[in-house]
């Protein structure tokens, strides 16, 4: 198994695909590297070294019992970058809570080596209400969440996912059974303590901050009808103050854009990440073409 070791100690689970390009893609709450491995199979394809790694805790990571906030994972980032010599050009992709990553990473470790830079379903912003914010998230409703991963985290997840997912009735992109059972099973094999930390790290830091350091050309994508991380406390935020940010709303989609709308997702990918390096007459290889 594919490890480096943290400032700290903590050994870190990373697993890389491709040559050229690097691409660094930071998973969510509370996955893996693996929920990447559409989009990264098929950046790989088109010309990416494409690296994605599992956060302390989660995974097959360590589980340290400290650590699990936004200074350190940030930290955990750019010790990922220097073991993989990724000094320069490099884009970061984060979803969920790994967006968070990268806004913190923009200012902690100001930019450092990043050309590029894409928030997908992402907590930056503030995902906590406030007087300031009133398009978060409740304390109410993470005292909820928190008391019910306490009480039985497993039971928790299988509830938890059919938001996530946007498993209802009248859904327009239900994904399978099995996805949902890889999500659970996933899950499951991370600490409790670290998935209470990191929860608890997303619902509660401000990154409107980080984002005034965030100074590359930016992507922002994100569901209209995510009820895990809303639009408009997040995605909407990010658009705003990052300079030249690029929006693209993928109308009535749920959380887990990564799988509800795969292909669209990762050719939205493609055509940001390619848009700087291929000559008029090139072309770029599609998604279908890729497959």
């Amino acid at each position: 198994m594919s490890t480096i070791q943290t400032r700290d100690g903590t050994n870190i689970y990373v697993k890389e695909w491709g040559e050229g390009r690097p691409v660094v893609l930071i998973h969510g709450w509370p996955l893996s590297a693996d929920s990447w491995d559409p989009q990264m199979n098929v950046l790989a394809d088109n010309g990416f070294r494409v690296v994605a790694y599992d956060r302390r805790g989660f995974g097959r990571s360590d589980q340290p019992g400290t650590g699990n906030e936004y200074d350190t994972y940030a930290d955990d980032l750019a010790d990922v970058l220097a073991a993989k010599g990724l000094t320069d050009d490099v884009a970061l992709v984060g979803f969920s809570m790994g967006g968070g990553e990268i806004a913190r990473y923009m200012s902690r470790h100001g930019g450092k080596g990043i050309s590029r830079a894409v928030f997908i379903s992402s907590v930056a912003g503030y995902m906590l209400k406030g007087p300031d914010n009133p398009n978060g998230v409740p304390q109410e409703t993470f005292d909820e969440m928190t008391k019910a991963m306490k009480e039985d985290f497993r039971k928790f997840f299988t509830g938890f996912f059919q938001d996530f997912y946007g498993r209802t009735v009248d859904s327009a992109s239900p994904v399978s059974d099995e996805q949902l059972h890889w999500a659970w099973q996933t899950t499951m094999h991370a600490g409790l303590r670290n998935i209470l930390q990191a929860a608890n790290a997303f619902a509660t830091t401000d990154f409107r901050p980080d984002l005034d350091r965030v100074k590359v050309p930016s992507l922002v994508i994100h569901g209209t009808a995510d009820k895990t991380v809303p639009i408009e406390a997040t995605g909407h935020v990010v658009a705003q103050k990052v300079p030249g940010a690029k929006l693209i709303e993928y109308e009535g989609e749920p959380h887990a854009v990564f799988a509800t709308q795969q292909d669209r997702l990762t050719q939205d990918l493609l055509d940001f990440l390619c848009s700087d390096r291929v000559a008029p007459d090139a072309g770029v290889e599609t998604l279908e073409a890729a497959r």
